[in-house]
């Protein structure tokens, strides 16, 4: 498994007003989906492309477009749904599934409530969207469900990670040979005794859209 913490100075101030308790819902809104588009960039470094040539004004060109299968994006409800515009912005002719996980907060264990993906995703990127890498369980679930309906690499996108997810991902899927990548603004200092992330941003589901 390969983790990137994009190293870049836009990064990083986004980052900090995201952690300010006084940022209010529509601001922290705006700031993720510039910072997601940020982290987009280095995510979709590898992303796969086959040679097209193209008519340009005075003559044809050579270049690249995404390969098929296109890429699929897959953000985690509900806070990963803030990351959807900021990545498909940059991969608009991506599609899209959605996979509603939870975490239970006495367990700490990732429960799926909801599934919208292809059955078959052989051969198939996806890059999946979840704004807190905190005790891993819940990116792990949803990496895990992908691999088993045939994708062969998945790059996962988060806002903030934790020591502890990293090591609960490596260790999760030391059985798997397929490509794992996890980009982040940022890896902070641990876990509290709750699974919240530290110093981290507090809950991203509640910053984006309030409290339910």
């Amino acid at each position: 498994m390969q983790t990137l913490a994009v190293d870049h100075p836009l990064v990083a101030h986004k980052l900090t007003t995201l952690r300010d308790v006084r940022t209010d819902s529509p601001t922290f809104r705006r700031l993720a989906d510039e910072l997601v588009t940020l982290l987009a960039y280095e995510a979709t470094r590898d992303v796969r492309v086959a040679e097209a040539t193209v008519q340009t004004p005075l003559v044809p060109a050579e270049g690249v477009q995404l390969a098929s299968p296109k890429p699929l994006v897959v953000p985690i409800l509900r806070a990963g749904l803030g990351m959807l515009d900021g990545m498909t912005r940059l991969l608009p002719t991506a599609e899209v599934g959605f996979l509603g996980m939870i975490r239970d907060e006495g367990t700490l264990q990732a429960q799926t409530y909801a599934t919208r993906l292809p059955d078959d995703l052989s051969g198939r990127q996806c890059y999946v969207l979840d704004p807190m890498l905190a005790t891993g369980g819940t990116l792990a679930a949803a990496i895990r469900l992908l691999f088993e309906r045939g994708a062969d690499d998945v790059t996962a996108l988060c806002l903030l990670a934790a020591p502890e997810g990293l090591k609960y991902l490596e260790q999760a899927f030391t059985d798997i040979s397929a490509p794992i990548k996890v980009v982040t603004a940022a890896i902070d200092s641990h876990l509290n005794e709750q699974g919240f992330i530290m110093p981290g941003l507090g809950d991203a589901g509640d910053r984006l859209y309030g409290v339910v």
